[in-house]
């Protein structure tokens, strides 16, 4: 490849990862200064912007950690506001943005169809209008049946206003947001008040679950039905990966957790727990009461978070699984790693590796941080720290609690995680064109 080509494709990608660093920020912005409005409290009073820019990043970022309540001091207008920033964090904003363009009858050009194929990571451009328009449709689509499914108990339960709480909790799960209404019961509780029961639990569950394997494995599914022989790599590992990623974690909390439980309300909390900690941010049970090991497991849970071009954020399936079958590669003095018969690229392993690594200096070192500003216990921090920069929005109760200053330290971790740690330092670094001249090679020991 000519050093030309390397720096055209290079520089395409530095000005990718601008833009979606930059329409993140904006909706932030905008949603943090809409929520200021008077009308959009409760109690019709402007509310600080500490606490609205807290909200607006934590709803665009899809996390759920909130530093007021969401049911108790927003509006139906307020919320209204979180909901659309949820939707548009979710999908993603280059996503939506290229969509308007497209309803508005505007031909979409190779650059913008670029543009959309590094923010859903497409493996090609060709197609990717009708992918754009297959996402749309069948996210919209997702929400509202997921919506009438809750409709029946929570119109019975809360009136006329149930309607707007099943479209609320249906685009908040699909989206992997966790934010919810039910403080109207009791403040901050999340899903605690259904905790037994398998209805809601289900649908929310698939919800979270169609939300987090990603549009691309949507779209594989789609057009191979059930061949799964014709699927692409990546799907094969995100749709293993993520069935082991559930099952694995419900069987410890079966048998760890929720041990004096109904043996029916232990399977289904367990399963709810293992589902909701990738990202979700839903909890059925009171996470306080956990044990050490338990928080310990949700915390890796809420790191690795959900799937490539999904609405989940953290450091995603396909980087967990990539390295394992590397290290699997060198316990059996492979050259290579592998899956499903097909060889992994060295680059995705490395790549894997760094974001790795990132994901778990931010989480520890913000951990540190907050414990040595407030005060607080370092696994209580790092719980809080995996949950921010996982996007997951579950908590041991200490986030509204928290000063200004670990407040920002958990609104950068919550962006970071959200645009993708590797997206800053690509938008933030010169792009640099290999040659072939390399380095003296010299070994070190490793292990």
């Amino acid at each position: 490849m000519s050093d030309n080509r390397k720096k055209l494709i290079k520089n395409k990608s530095t000005a990718t990862s601008q833009l979606m660093l930059v329409s993140f920020l904006m909706l932030i912005l905008i949603g943090a200064l809409l929520l200021m409005l008077p009308a959009a409290s409760a109690d019709g009073t402007s509310t600080p912007f500490s606490d609205t820019l807290f909200t607006a990043v934590s709803a665009t970022c899809v996390t759920g950690l909130v530093s007021v309540d969401t049911a108790t001091h927003w509006s139906m207008f307020g919320q209204a506001i979180i909901l659309i920033m949820i939707q548009i964090g979710g999908m993603g904003v280059v996503t939506v943005a290229m969509f308007a363009v497209m309803v508005s009858g505007k031909k979409i050009g190779l650059r913008q169809r670029s543009t959309m194929q590094e923010s859903i990571s497409a493996p090609h451009v060709g197609g990717i209008v009708k992918l754009l328009g297959f996402i749309i449709r069948g996210s919209l689509l997702i929400e509202l049946t997921g919506a009438l499914l809750l409709m029946p108990v929570f119109i019975k339960d809360f009136g006329a206003i149930g309607i707007w709480y099943a479209f609320f909790h249906s685009i908040s799960a699909f989206c992997n947001a966790g934010f919810d209404l039910m403080g109207v019961r009791t403040p901050f509780s999340s899903l605690t008040s259904y905790g037994n029961n398998a209805y809601v639990g289900v649908v929310i569950m698939l919800l979270i679950v169609i939300g987090g394997i990603g549009f691309l494995t949507w779209n594989d599914i789609r057009t191979n039905r059930f061949r799964v022989r014709k699927y692409s790599l990546q799907s094969k590992i995100i749709l293993v990966t993520s069935a082991a990623l559930i099952i694995v974690p419900a069987l410890l909390f079966f048998f760890f957790e929720y041990k004096g439980e109904p043996f029916g309300a232990r399977v289904l909390h367990s399963f709810f727990q293992s589902v909701t900690t990738r990202t979700a941010g839903f909890n059925t049970t009171d996470l306080t009461e956990m044990t050490d090991a338990g928080k310990a497991v949700m915390t890796v849970l809420m790191l690795i978070g959900g799937s490539p071009g999904s609405t989940a954020g953290g450091m995603k399936t396909t980087t967990v699984a990539v390295l394992l079958f590397a290290a699997v590669s060198v316990f059996r003095r492979r050259d290579d790693a592998e899956a499903f018969g097909r060889r992994i690229p060295e680059t995705a392993v490395r790549t894997a590796g760094a974001i790795l690594f990132m994901y778990i200096t931010l989480a520890l070192a913000g951990g540190t941080v907050i414990s040595l500003i407030d005060k607080l216990p370092i696994v209580t921090c790092i719980f809080e720290t995996g949950s921010a920069v996982g996007t997951v929005g579950l908590t041991l109760g200490i986030t509204p609690e928290l000063s200004l200053a670990s407040k920002i330290i958990i609104m950068i971790l919550m962006y970071l995680g959200r645009v993708g740690g590797l997206t800053l330092i690509y938008a933030a670094l010169p792009s640099q064109i290999d040659t072939d001249a390399k380095l003296p090679q010299e070994k070190i020991t490793i292990g």
